[in-house]
């Protein structure tokens, strides 16, 4: 048994660089939270379009994406405390100019590049606190990041619309806001981050062919998705130009992978069982959950006629399920070393949430509203940190990074699917809805103009009513779709059989004992 002197050395050495750690994912989470609320506003203001407003949220989420692989093999490879500080430093970067931006078209690009830095801090912050604590107490700490990001989920909105409703602050401000917090968490871990080097640099290989030919397929494919059945046809030669070489590249990603000494995306750790399913049911949670969530604050604004700052402080059922439920859950997993109880029962009570917010209209009682928020959150919190953890849990410390960012990527590819095809969706039920309701009324589709949609108070009256009606149904409609995804995170689920948790950092410690 350790002194009591050495415990509280133990526990002083991870709580002060993990302080900023969860600072940097309070910052990452914060990006795309604030901006939640205030996005209508932001679209309006800017006159873009329900494909813009979709892809404001897309194009971090995609870059992202595409980058975390990378981010995880290079943590394996190098410096990990320099690589989370150049990741701050993108996304500083990119929310300066996002800032900045002047019309839509800008704001995306912006956002793209700040999702480089977004890839990064996720990726990173789950690879450096496993190479910190063993798996078997890393529970209570994923309860942490899991309290975390639901903190960051509330204040994100709430911030987000207090930002917006002031009129000497404005919607820029919520992308300036993040960068204060940045800069702290460079600081401290600039301070109190200290991590041994795990390999001989003269062995450092990237793979950065493996890297390239996954973020091409996959963006191509998302880009296809988001533009699908609006600009052209299922059936249609842009189809077949897109999907075509994506299917392409992403095959030959596949078998690149297989062959390279590194991969970016560890095949060996994917195919087992155990990793597999957990990849499969995050990759689920991630297109239910982004997918729906990310439309949550324009259906308050849009359909209820309520202001930014109101719109965030109605989605505090989800997030104070979030907050609850990983906090507890990841105690309950330190204590008891099990994982698959509370995933199977975290992706269940997330198809019930999505279930209830299926019936969601432009009148649906609030009462009935949040029931399905809060739901959805409890089956979060139970649910994503711990498919992490059972991933983590099956490879040994030198690939951490890699298999956290496996699993990341999946995650955060699950949401930009999810995003895109159900933003998607959500325009063209919206388009059909107003034409609809127009026709109905004798008024010509062109009376609005060039007005954009989100852009109400522009609105003329009659038109105002439908299109807040057309929000409300839509928005039922495409958690209908998510239900049906989320289910197939419980099978993944129910299947699944994850490995005792480790009391060891290392796979190797514990075959030597």
């Amino acid at each position: 048994m350790s002194p009591p002197s050495s415990r509280e050395d133990k526990r002083t050495g991870v709580a002060r660089p993990l302080i900023g750690l969860l600072l940097v994912l309070f910052v990452a989470m914060l990006s795309s939270t604030v901006v939640s609320t205030a996005l209508p506003r932001i679209i309006g203001a800017l006159n873009g379009s329900q494909t813009q407003y979709t892809w404001v949220v897309t194009a971090t989420l995609l870059a992202a994406t595409a980058s975390t692989p990378i981010w995880g093999k290079l943590a394996d490879l190098y410096s990990k405390k320099a690589l989370v500080q150049i990741a701050i430093g993108i996304f500083l970067a990119g929310s300066l100019v996002s800032g900045f931006a002047q019309d839509a078209g800008q704001l995306i690009a912006a956002r793209a590049f700040q999702g480089l830095g977004v890839g990064g801090l996720q990726a990173l912050v789950q690879t450096i606190i496993a190479a910190m604590i063993p798996p078997k107490d890393r529970g209570r700490y994923n309860g942490l990041l899991g309290g975390v990001m639901a903190v960051a989920t509330v204040s994100g909105p709430l911030l987000g619309g207090a930002i917006t409703d002031t009129s000497w602050l404005g919607w820029r401000w919520c992308f300036f806001v993040g960068v204060p917090f940045a800069v702290v968490a460079l600081a401290l871990l600039q301070r109190w981050l200290h991590l041994p080097a795990l390999r001989d640099r003269e062995t450092v290989q990237v793979d950065y062919v493996g890297a390239a030919l996954i973020a091409t397929g996959v963006s191509v494919l998302l880009i296809w998705v988001s533009f699908v059945d609006s600009s052209f046809d299922w059936l249609s030669w842009q189809t077949a130009a897109m999907v075509g070489p994506s299917l392409v590249l992403l095959g030959i990603a596949v078998w690149w992978e297989a062959r390279v000494d590194e991969p970016v995306l560890p095949l060996s750790v994917i195919r087992q069982p155990a990793p597999a399913l957990a990849i499969l049911a995050s990759l689920s949670v991630g297109m239910a959950m982004f997918g729906g969530a990310v439309f949550l604050g324009q259906y308050f604004q849009v359909s209820r006629g309520y202001n930014p700052m109101e719109a965030g402080l109605l989605m505090i059922p989800m997030m104070l399920g979030t907050f609850v439920a990983s906090t507890v859950s990841g105690q309950l997993v330190s204590r008891s070393g099990k994982l698959k109880g509370h995933i199977v029962t975290g992706t269940v009570v997330l198809v019930i949430g999505f279930g209830v917010l299926s019936t969601l209209d432009y009148d649906t009682p609030l009462t009935v509203v949040f029931i399905g928020l809060g739901a959805v959150g409890v089956g979060v919190g139970m649910s994503m940190q711990n498919l992490v953890l059972a991933v983590q849990n099956t490879v040994a410390l030198r690939d951490v990074g890699a298999a956290s960012a496996s699993i990341t990527f999946f995650r955060s590819l699950g949401g930009a699917i999810g995003i895109s095809v159900l933003g998607a969706v959500l325009a063209n039920r919206v388009n059909d809805n107003i034409t609809a309701g127009l026709r109905e009324l004798g008024i010509p589709p062109q009376a609005t103009g060039e007005t954009s949609n989100l852009n109400l108070a522009a609105l003329p009256e009659p038109v105002r009513e439908i299109v807040r009606a057309a929000y409300g149904e839509a928005t039922g409609h495409i958690f209908l779709i998510s239900t049906a995804i989320a289910v197939v995170g419980v099978i993944a689920a129910l299947v699944f059989k994850p490995a005792p948790l480790r009391t060891s950092l290392d796979l190797e410690h514990d075959a030597k004992n």
